[in-house]
């Protein structure tokens, strides 16, 4: 009987946000993790992104004994400079996005007492 564990794909995912406000000024930052882990390994990709700032991916990958794979890192430099560009170029054009970030940047004002 053939074992069915070297199909088994395991995944995870975090995501965290976080944003302040100090005299008008409104920073905030979100990060999030996916994981995919199989027989041959694990990639983990993190990005992160302050606000108004680019979106900066990273992945890294790991054979079956967790050991880093250290010839894979200029694909993923390759990918995050397309994602940066990506990310930019969707967020000149989106006039609802800058409508809900403003909208926000007033909620976040009013609960601070600042509006």
């Amino acid at each position: 009987m053939s074992s069915n564990s070297s199909t088994f794909t395991n995944s995870s995912y975090t995501f965290s946000s976080s944003s302040s406000s100090n005299d008008g000024q409104t920073t905030g930052a979100t990060r999030s993790t996916v994981s995919h882990t199989n027989h041959d390994g694990t990639s983990v990709r993190t990005t992160q992104q302050n606000l108004g700032g680019p979106t900066i991916e990273e992945t890294r990958h790991y054979d079956s004994q967790g050991r880093e794979q250290l010839g894979m890192p200029q694909q993923s430099t390759n990918q995050r400079r397309l994602q940066e560009n990506e990310v930019e170029d969707v967020t000149e054009e989106s006039d609802a996005d800058k409508k809900y970030r403003e909208a926000m940047e007033d909620e976040y004002a009013k609960r601070e007492g600042g509006a």
